[in-house]
């Protein structure tokens, strides 16, 4: 038996695989997701009037005091000024992660600390909710605590010249419970909380 006799059924069944697991099965995964749940395998994307706003499945910034604001982001993206560094990039889907930096990092509690004090005085008594000032492991968390929510309450009532009762009660309407009553934790989407908002006034 010569050394391509003894290949061949190597190489076959290599191609064989290739074709099926690598081809085949992915695609089918791919379609039977878009035939039973279209909505979640295109990206759980939301629409306002025809235009895509967001994912309900990653997060993104906010800015304003008329709006509730996402926990912080540590993701970054190669500084196009530089390509051997980064630069932070809230979001970055392409660049999912956590900062990796330790509870004993200068950089981790001075930042920490900046983005306490820029809390409304409001948010930031009489605790500060941790999710407020800390990223999370993907660093793209669609949503935030209850609690956070409630902090910003007063900021968006008054931002927007609603009583905080009216807004309390959109952040009770979005608020996600755990998963069959037991898996997570309670849950505010962002930007499905501050379409509500939009759509409230």
């Amino acid at each position: 038996m010569n050394m391509v006799s003894a290949l061949r059924p190597a190489i076959v069944l290599i191609v064989i695989f290739t074709a099926l697991l690598g081809l085949a099965l992915p695609l089918g995964f791919v379609g039977v997701g878009r035939a039973v749940l279209p909505g979640q395998a295109g990206g759980s994307l939301i629409e306002r009037g025809g235009t895509v706003v967001g994912s309900a499945l990653i997060g993104q910034t906010f800015d304003g005091a008329q709006y509730f604001h996402p926990r912080p982001s540590a993701t970054t993206d190669t500084d196009p000024a530089d390509s051997t560094k980064t630069i932070p990039a809230p979001y970055n889907a392409s660049s999912s992660g956590a900062s990796n930096m330790g509870p004993t990092s200068k950089a981790l509690v001075d930042r920490v600390q900046a983005d306490v004090a820029a809390l409304d005085p409001g948010e930031a008594a009489p605790v500060v909710p941790a999710d407020a000032v800390t990223t999370s492991a993907s660093g793209l968390d669609p949503h935030i605590s209850p609690s956070n929510a409630a902090s910003q309450v007063a900021r968006v009532a008054k931002a927007r010249n609603l009583g905080a009762d009216r807004v309390q009660a959109l952040v009770a309407a979005q608020t996600e419970g755990r998963l069959l009553g037991l898996i997570g934790e309670p849950r505010v989407n962002v930007l499905l909380l501050n379409l509500a908002l939009d759509a409230a006034q």
